[in-house]
């Protein structure tokens, strides 16, 4: 018999992963998990290319949207920074003409960012950071920065107003600002090709019993984090079968701006293009199984000729519960030992 899972790594980009994360520690206390140690360890791996300086204050969405949702502050509406926010600080910086006005800082998530900024600028990395930030928030997981290097991505945009007939502009402003609204023309993440993975990120990769890729987005959440040099040598390394689950469902994102973005790096809208993107192991890629929603079991086939095990189940993370069968599902994919 296989030993239990006991050790699991999960890629996160912000709201998808955050809510994937809820339902995977929703099984383990459960017991729902099939073959999973009722005491298996989650690292999270999060995404920092969408972090932003903002009034002098580092931003790192991301890691904020895992910390919150998991340690339960996060705001269940917005899916985004504190419950019971107020916004006076942003009123009052409006008020004095300061930009930009269109990204709000709560007064509460101004804490994080201040206790961030101060730690860095005493000289310690994101890394040590946010395990210190994490001591308040007791999320239950280990959470990582993909790495403690800046790393920020940008989109480029058609402006016939500019000499070059382009502009660009933070991934945060084509998001909050522009609500990805711009066809984009191009992703530039400035600073990966010189980013190191952060301490303890390959070597969790290395001594992790399963790693899930869940359905964030394939280009600026989890993309970013594969894109972080010798991440994807860790995860075709590792001795774990790596298992992903699409976050196209019936031809588009649930929410989000996958779809746009998939469609500006040249990548097929589809459950099953996603996952021929990431690839498969035995040929390069990262994949050993992919999960494709229930409306998408036709692309089963293609997937499981670019050699890479998938099935088809319900993919919508309505509830806990749900979540949870989608982890369950994902683990008896690549581990069919595991159990029912």
């Amino acid at each position: 018999m296989s030993s239990a899972i006991g050790s699991i790594v999960v890629l996160s980009g912000g709201m998808g992963g955050a809510r994937f994360l809820q339902g995977l520690q929703h099984g383990l206390r459960a017991g729902t998990l099939p073959g999973v140690a009722p005491d298996a360890a989650v690292t999270v791996i999060g995404n920092t290319a969408d972090d932003c300086w903002m009034h002098g204050l580092k931003i790192c969405p991301d890691l904020d949207t895992v910390m919150y949702t998991l340690g339960d502050g996060i705001d269940p509406e917005r899916g985004w920074g504190r419950r019971e926010e107020s916004f006076h600080v942003k009123e009052e910086l409006a008020a004095y003409g300061v930009e930009p006005t269109w990204f709000g800082l709560g007064d509460r998530d101004l804490a994080t960012h201040l206790v961030r900024t101060q730690m860095l600028d005493a000289g310690y990395p994101l890394s040590e950071v946010t395990r210190a930030l994490c001591r308040r928030w007791q999320p239950g997981v280990e959470l990582l920065p993909m790495s403690d290097d800046r790393v920020e991505t940008h989109l480029v945009l058609a402006d016939d107003d500019a000499p070059s007939g382009k502009r660009v502009v933070h991934f945060q402003e084509y998001w909050v600002r522009l609500r990805a609204s711009v066809p984009a023309l191009d992703v530039v993440v400035v600073g990966l090709e010189n980013a190191r993975p952060a301490p303890g990120v390959v070597e969790a990769i290395a001594a992790a019993d399963l790693v899930i890729l869940p359905p964030s987005n394939p280009v600026v959440s989890v993309g970013t984090v594969l894109g972080v040099p010798g991440l994807r040598d860790a995860l075709r390394a590792t001795a774990a079968p790596v298992v992903g689950l699409s976050p196209i469902v019936g031809g588009t994102h649930v929410r989000g701006m996958a779809h746009q973005l998939l469609e500006t790096v040249g990548v097929e809208v589809s459950a099953g293009g996603v996952a021929r993107h990431y690839g498969a192991r035995a040929d390069g890629g990262v994949l050993d199984g992919w999960l494709v929603d229930e409306r998408d079991a036709a692309e089963v086939a293609g997937v499981t000729a670019a050699g890479i095990a998938a099935a088809a189940v319900p993919l919508m993370m309505t509830d806990h519960d749900a979540t949870a069968a989608m982890a369950a599902a994902a683990i008896r994919l690549v581990r069919p030992d595991a159990g029912a």
